[in-house]
């Protein structure tokens, strides 16, 4: 089964969990969406009011802001793929209780293992404790961290901006360092090499799904946490 299959079914089966209570009250779950090979991907916290009518991941005004987000950084919606560590909304959008974490992991844990990014972006405080948990997010956003061999970037949720006018610029920012990224390697390439022009890159082997763990991670190459830059 390709990948995309595989996404599908997850889909499929997200749609349908009855895992834990938030099923009871959704109109819809968020699985997530994008392509099957993608560079990065992003997690967000939890669908809100607008995601739980349409089903689909940040198309509220926060998912008005990823977009132009999205832009700073030389993307769009299409090069992405874009989910939440939980999948469905929680009433009146408080936090995610740890049991209703724990029902979506296996989820979220196989998307991650399936599409194999270059890097994860999370995006707000409880996306950030799924790898990181050392730390607090105005101290280090924007920063790379490596977690079980995974480069992962800790961001603002573009939300933040809302009710903080003052951390907009501070996004955009964060954002416009993620070019560093785009077009490191190949998505299915080995890390040393890059397909040729028109080449299609080899098919990935079907990769077993282990949970991630919060760890204190250290920031790449154990040296102390820099702000991602591109010189």
């Amino acid at each position: 089964m390709s990948a995309a299959q595989r996404l599908q079914e997850i889909r499929n089966e997200v749609s349908t969990c009855q895992r834990c209570p938030l099923a009871k009250g959704r109109l819809n779950a968020v699985p997530g969406e994008g392509p099957a090979q993608v560079e990065i991907m992003f997690i967000g916290e939890a669908p809100g009011f607008h995601e739980n009518k349409q089903g689909k991941p940040f198309v509220g005004q926060a998912g008005q802001f990823l977009d132009e987000l999205l832009k700073a950084a030389g993307l769009d919606r299409s090069q992405v793929y874009i989910t939440n560590v939980v999948k469905c909304r929680p009433p009146n959008n408080r936090d995610p209780l740890p049991e209703e974490l724990a029902a979506c992991q296996t989820f979220l844990d196989e998307q991650i293992s399936l599409l194999q990014p270059t890097v994860i972006v999370t995006l707000g405080r409880i996306s950030m404790v799924k790898f990181v948990d050392a730390g607090r997010i105005s101290a280090i956003h924007g920063k790379t961290h490596k977690v079980n061999g995974q480069k992962v970037v800790t961001m603002y949720h573009p939300a933040a901006a809302l009710h903080q006018p003052a951390l907009r610029q501070t996004l955009l920012e964060d954002f416009a360092r993620l070019k560093k990224f785009i077009g490191i390697k190949a998505v299915g390439a080995p890390e040393s090499s890059l397909p040729e022009p028109g080449q299609e890159p080899e098919p990935k082997p079907s990769p077993s799904v282990e949970p991630l763990t919060p760890i204190h991670a250290e920031p790449e190459d154990s040296t102390p946490s820099e702000q991602l830059s591109l010189f």
